[in-house]
């Protein structure tokens, strides 16, 4: 997600999207170790937007 689609949602939005992501970085990494994933570039892309959410967050 880029900055400017995340600047436009609200704090609960931002909030559920992270938790989400989070869920979903854990499942993927949990896949990730028993059997290899096709696309792990998907991994560090969720990391990267969770970094982003955590500087929003920040910023406020």
């Amino acid at each position: 997600m880029k900055m400017s689609e995340l600047r436009s949602m609200s704090e609960d939005d931002l909030q559920k999207k992270l938790v989400e992501m989070k869920e979903e970085i854990s499942n993927l990494s949990f896949q990730h170790k028993i059997r290899p994933l096709e696309n792990t570039s998907v991994l560090k892309q969720l990391r990267k937007d969770i970094a982003r959410i955590n500087t929003l967050f920040n910023e406020n």
